[in-house]
């Protein structure tokens, strides 16, 4: 029997796309917060979670949510190509458009085209593309979402309007569990705070870089208990489960004021 997996739904959005990619048992859910609830319950087991965009850079909710939740961790991982279409009743006049729903990161990644095409419609954010698919009541009313969109009496633009052709999101496939030296993969997703001092910084990414080890992602978080500092969450080319990997992760513990692995893939 194949897992059970959970995305930001409804059907249709690009979540469901990275789901299907990793099995055919796929369950929606109407937020980021429920996804990872329900695999914490065990209504699912695993969902699947972007974290960066090629455009619009990381997804800062799911990155706190990984952080934050204890006992799941990141096992794979599967890029989606983002071509958004307009979404419209079917034989809508498009100079009638007066109101325009979508993610607000779909919405920031047509930009252009929105200005340019609709500078006088009123853009108002969705928690999913297809979800704003849905909102789309008369003809007066627009929708941003993927090719694979599809619903009774709304036509699906044939013409990309994103304002970048080169659009990827990065999503990964979560399950429960902790890390485990026997863990192997291409890949390792981890979180570090250093210590709030001058050069903590390079001292962490020179544990890597002494190590040979390739750096395929950094982003920073603000820490919520302490203004003025960051975690820092990076990708890194390494298998988890070689020996020489695990030194360099107990020499980045021994300088960093915490560590966190958050996938191994």
């Amino acid at each position: 029997m194949s897992a059970s997996i959970g995305y930001l739904g409804p059907q249709g959005s690009y979540s469901h796309t990275a789901a299907l990619s990793f099995g055919d048992s796929v369950r929606p859910y109407a937020s980021f917060f429920a996804l990872v609830n329900a695999l914490v319950s065990g209504e699912v087991q695993a969902v699947v979670l972007p974290v960066e965009n090629s455009l619009n850079g990381d997804v800062a909710q799911n990155l706190d949510l990984l952080q934050e939740t204890p006992g799941i961790i990141a096992t794979g991982e599967t890029f989606v190509k983002i071509e958004h279409r307009l979404i419209t009743l079917e034989g809508a006049p498009l100079d009638g458009i007066k109101t325009i729903y979508s993610h607000p990161q779909a919405l920031g990644q047509c930009a252009k085209f929105l200005s340019e095409r609709f500078p006088r419609a009123r853009q108002i954010p969705a928690p999913s593309t297809s979800a704003a698919a849905l909102c789309i009541k008369d003809a007066t009313q627009a929708g941003i979402a993927g090719a694979q969109f599809s619903a009774p009496g709304l036509w699906v633009s044939p013409y990309v309007i994103s304002d970048e052709s080169l659009n990827y999101t990065q999503f990964l496939y979560v399950v429960k569990g902790c890390p485990d030296a026997s863990l192997a993969g291409k890949k390792i997703f981890l979180s570090f705070v250093c210590e709030h001092r001058p050069g903590a910084l390079i001292a962490a990414l020179s544990v890597f870089a002494s190590c040979g080890v390739n750096l395929t992602k950094i982003e920073s978080r603000p820490i919520k208990q302490a203004v003025g500092e960051y975690r820092f969450f990076i990708e890194a080319e390494a298998d988890f489960s070689r020996p020489e990997t695990q030194t360099m992760l107990a020499s980045l513990g021994n300088i960093c004021r915490s560590i966190k692995i958050l996938g191994v893939y």
